[in-house]
């Protein structure tokens, strides 16, 4: 089905460690509308949505896996140095003390990933619409984490990053006027 290169879709550097901007950044690995929840919503969808567009949602859907990758990498990069000091201060003793600095599945308030961030309604249009929705506050996200970061280096990934979430919400919209036409001639729906 598809390729892993044993490489990141894109290099993540980070100037220093940073648990503070490691606890923001982990939203987009375990939170509703992070990568995790994007890559298992639309992996998911693709099984109730017509053939013309189940590709899109299919490289979509791998694609946020490879975000997640980079999360990880970033999250890590922030925290691997850090000592249980900094940890406390940054609001990550809870973390630290479940996990060390092993990278879970949770949101930057620390409530762990749940399937409830999967939404699937089974009605294409809708679905897609709500594809739509997960990846512009995805998008948002990106901005107001790049918006309290100081580091040049992590930030230059987030862009990248937050750049995919527009191509991404761009090609879903493009597939629901794909899907409203096939309605409209009744083909699908």
């Amino acid at each position: 089905m598809w390729v892993y290169e044993k490489k990141l879709q894109y290099p993540v550097r980070v100037s220093t460690c940073n648990p503070k901007l490691a606890k923001f950044l982990i939203e987009q690995y375990g939170g509703a509308d992070g990568e995790l929840a994007a890559a298992l919503r639309y992996l998911n969808q693709r099984y109730s949505i017509p053939d013309k567009v189940i590709g899109l949602l299919t490289d979509i859907g791998t694609e946020e896996f490879a975000h997640l990758e980079m999360i990880a990498t970033m999250v890590y990069k922030l925290i691997k140095d850090a000592t249980p000091q900094q940890m406390k201060d940054a609001g990550l003793d809870p973390h630290y003390v479940n996990h060390d600095g092993a990278i879970f599945y949770q949101n930057a308030a620390g409530v762990p990933f749940t399937t409830s961030y999967i939404a699937a309604k089974g009605d294409p249009i809708a679905d897609l619409y709500e594809d739509i929705a997960a990846e512009e506050k995805a998008r948002a996200t990106y901005q107001w984490i790049i918006n309290m970061s100081d580091d040049p280096d992590l930030n230059d990934g987030l862009r990248f990053l937050r750049e995919r979430e527009i191509i991404h919400s761009q090609r879903f919209r493009e597939a629901v006027e794909i899907l409203k036409e096939e309605r409209d001639k009744k083909i699908y729906f």
